[in-house]
């Protein structure tokens, strides 16, 4: 495979330097000849380590059988849904939901005044602005009785 991808890269070049000066459409189809074969070649590889990778799991898994069995261990169960870690990519974060960000938004909204129940959020409003009209009041009344 190595000496097949090497002899593909170093032979077209010399090829070139040589200057066989042959037509480049026979030159092009060899090359995009040569690069299907290579991909076909990795392709192939790339099955052959899978596959090996498979039986190799599977005589381990054998084995763990054994083992478990010998002195009577049950097998763990594997948990489907961990619990979710954050990660420390931000660009590989869950993404949230129209309901997840609605209710961040109706949070962000709320403010010291609006804290809690919507009633009581509106009287304690309520009441500061009264508490600052009438302070403005008393201090317009002042200003015009001075006057």
């Amino acid at each position: 495979m190595a000496a097949f991808v090497a002899k593909q890269m170093v032979g077209n070049k010399l090829n070139a330097v040589k200057g066989d000066g042959g037509d480049d459409e026979n030159d092009k189809e060899k090359e995009e000849e040569a690069e299907r074969e290579r991909q076909e070649a990795i392709r192939e590889a790339e099955e052959r380590r899978k596959e090996k990778h498979r039986k190799m799991e599977e005589e381990r898994e054998k084995m763990r059988q054994e083992i478990r069995d010998k002195y009577n261990i049950k097998k763990k169960e594997e948990i489907v849904e961990q619990a979710p870690q954050e990660e420390p990519n931000p660009l590989m974060r869950k993404k949230k939901t129209p309901e997840e960000l609605a209710a961040e938004a109706e949070q962000e909204d709320l403010d010291d005044f609006t804290n809690g129940e919507p009633s009581t959020g509106n009287r304690k409003l309520k009441n500061s602005i009264e508490t600052q009209v009438n302070e403005i009041k008393t201090q317009i009344e002042g200003k015009c009785s001075l006057q």
